[in-house]
């Protein structure tokens, strides 16, 4: 192994350790990270850290778009093994639950509130729409096969709005479909985090996969597809 790419593993090694240890200060300080705090935790002055992350700010960066990408794999794997669109759908939400499930403090910081004086950059976008995308597939690839039967037409703003977007996921898809998509992308998320931050607490005790089933199919019979 050369000079150069000995460097570039060490830097991507130390960089994955870093990552991992600002992921554990998520579960007990949230997003309020601190470079010092995770440079005291690997024994390293602060300023060597600074030298992988320029700034708090970077680092939650790339702790964003780890997590939106882990749960987009995640999906994007549990939809690829049903052959329906029902199948991808509900594969794919079942998947983003057992993952948030699985990463909470990163389902957090992903999906709950705001990190106050944090300013997303341009380069979360990409992995933050990989799941609406997916579902958006499901519903378009569903229009086409006519499994979504025909309805009225969304009117007025709204229905410009969507046209163009539309267009993107595919040629001729009506409005209502993306409509559908963001509908069943906030029912997804909504369910999820009602669940993990404990409003199902307050509630009777449940089947909470089932019930989590439940407003999936309900949001896909809202969209048509059942």
């Amino acid at each position: 192994m050369s000079a150069a790419n000995l460097r570039a593993r060490v830097r991507a090694e130390m960089t994955e350790e870093i990552k991992n240890v600002a992921r554990r200060h998520l579960a007990t300080d949230g997003a309020n990270l601190s470079l010092r705090a995770v440079a005291r935790d690997l024994g390293m002055a602060s300023s060597a850290v600074y030298r992988y992350f320029a700034s708090r700010d970077e680092l939650l960066t790339a702790l964003i778009i780890d997590a939106y990408n882990e749960v987009g794999d995640a999906a994007d794997r549990a939809a690829a093994a049903e052959e329906m669109p029902l199948g991808r759908w509900l594969a794919a939400g079942h998947a983003v639950r057992d993952w948030a499930l699985a990463n909470p403090h990163q389902w957090a910081l992903i999906y709950g509130s705001p990190v106050p004086g944090y300013q997303a950059p341009q380069d979360t976008i990409g992995p933050a729409t990989r799941v609406i995308l997916l579902l958006g597939a499901t519903l378009g690839d569903a229009y086409q096969r006519g499994l979504i039967p025909a309805r009225e037409p969304i009117s007025a703003s709204f229905a410009q709005e969507l046209a163009p977007i539309a267009e993107t996921f595919q040629a001729g898809m009506p409005p209502h479909v993306i409509a559908d998509t963001l509908a069943g992308f906030f029912q997804l998320c909504g369910a999820i985090s009602a669940e993990l931050f404990g409003q199902l607490n307050k509630s009777v005790d449940v089947d909470r996969r089932g019930f989590f089933e439940y407003q999936m199919r309900a949001a896909a019979a809202t969209a048509g597809l059942s």
